[in-house]
């Protein structure tokens, strides 16, 4: 018997089999990078442009900046640059230009961060900073939260990727509100949607796919995991499992219980 891979999905025209997106900072090693992105089956990887730009004349940078390099070639992956820490839509546009020239790569996850506490996106800043990237041909992977509105607004300015937060960068707290994340997919059934950020374990992942959801987009939980390579790998399978029930029909709950075996009817020996 053959076996069962979820369907692919689509990002920008981009025909993409992998669920799971996978970011690159805060890993114990460049080794452990490169065989965490290997061992996740990721297609999609994330870099933070501005610890590259400040950091890329240390030995240790560009270890970390090689090992993406590789991994990427091994895997045949598509890099996903991003605005990490800008403040402003100005200083995510001018970032965004200077990754395309670097890259050579119109994809851009927008970043623009509004409250240091939570990490939370600014929502005016951040459609802003849309509007006018994507006026200048670039394929916008917006970070934003389970606002309904802002989302609407990022769809609005030309976005075809919505990329919600679970809950805060790095908190590791799971889906903080799914009733949130299943109004956004019941509203916009077309549109890709990646869960980013506060994503801790598998089982969260497992449970953003079942929410339909078409990927997830995460860093901490692989990067400061005791054994990074083998949480990338448990990553993997989680996505491709959680997919998988939501493509087959995860059963409805029930208030009481159903029986399973039938009662009825004659008895018959084996």
């Amino acid at each position: 018997m053959p076996t069962l891979t979820p369907t692919p999905w689509t990002a920008y025209g981009v025909t993409l089999h992998s669920r799971l997106l996978l970011g690159t900072a805060g890993y114990p090693s460049p080794q452990a990078l490169h065989e965490a992105i290997v061992a996740s089956g990721t297609e999609v990887v994330t870099v933070g442009l501005r610890r590259i730009h400040a950091g890329a004349s240390g030995a240790g940078d560009n270890g970390h900046i090689a090992a993406i390099q590789s991994a990427l070639r091994e895997r045949g992956a598509r890099l996903l640059p991003n605005t990490a820490g800008c403040r402003t839509a100005r200083e995510a546009i001018e970032l965004s230009h200077l990754a395309r020239e670097l890259y050579d790569t119109p994809w851009i996850k927008l970043e623009v961060v509004g409250d240091e506490q939570t990490l939370q996106p600014d929502p005016w800043e951040l459609v802003s900073a849309a509007e006018q990237l994507i006026r200048d041909g670039f394929a916008v992977f917006p970070y934003c939260t389970d606002d309904l509105v802002t989302c609407q607004r990022l769809l609005d300015v030309g976005c075809e990727v919505l990329m919600p937060w679970g809950a805060p960068i790095g908190s590791g707290q799971g889906l903080i509100n799914p009733w949130a994340l299943r109004t956004l997919r019941e509203r916009w059934p077309d549109v890709p949607m990646v869960v980013d950020a506060g994503i801790g374990s598998p089982a969260h992942a497992v449970q953003a796919m079942e929410l339909g959801y078409d990927a997830v987009l995460l860093n901490s939980a692989v990067s400061q995991a005791r054994e990074p390579v083998r949480m990338a790998a448990a990553f993997g399978a989680a996505v491709q499992a959680g997919r998988l029930g939501f493509e087959a029909g995860v059963m409805a709950p029930q208030a009481m219980a159903v029986a399973t075996t039938p009662v009825g009817g004659r008895p018959f020996l084996l």
